[in-house]
């Protein structure tokens, strides 16, 4: 992982860049490290969803179902683009940074 800080003038972090992931994957490959991705934010989401409704069995949370859905969604997605990149003995190039920055 490389990490890019920048600073603002009293020396204080105010962005942070990681690279998560950056090169060529077999589709196998890029599935795993995209379906792992997918599966820790829809659990992050499902916990949330949980600890909003524990207690409160008729609040909907329809943003948290809503992601999940999304990202239920994005899964399926992937999986076809990632056979038909597989059927067609293709690599697959992976570029993925998380930009952090700290707002007001």
């Amino acid at each position: 992982m490389e990490t890019i800080l920048k600073s603002s003038k009293d020396n204080k972090i105010v962005k942070q860049n990681i690279k998560l992931v950056d090169g060529l994957f077999t589709p196998s490959d890029a599935s795993d490290i995209v379906n792992s991705v997918l599966d820790v934010k829809i659990n992050h989401h499902k916990l949330k969803r949980l600890s909003i409704t524990e207690g409160n069995s008729k609040d909907l949370c329809e943003y948290d179902n809503g992601r999940i859905t999304e990202l239920i969604d994005a899964k399926l997605d992937a999986k076809s683009f990632f056979s038909d990149a597989k059927l067609k003995g293709k690599k697959l190039k992976i570029e993925g940074t998380i930009s952090i920055s700290i707002q007001d």
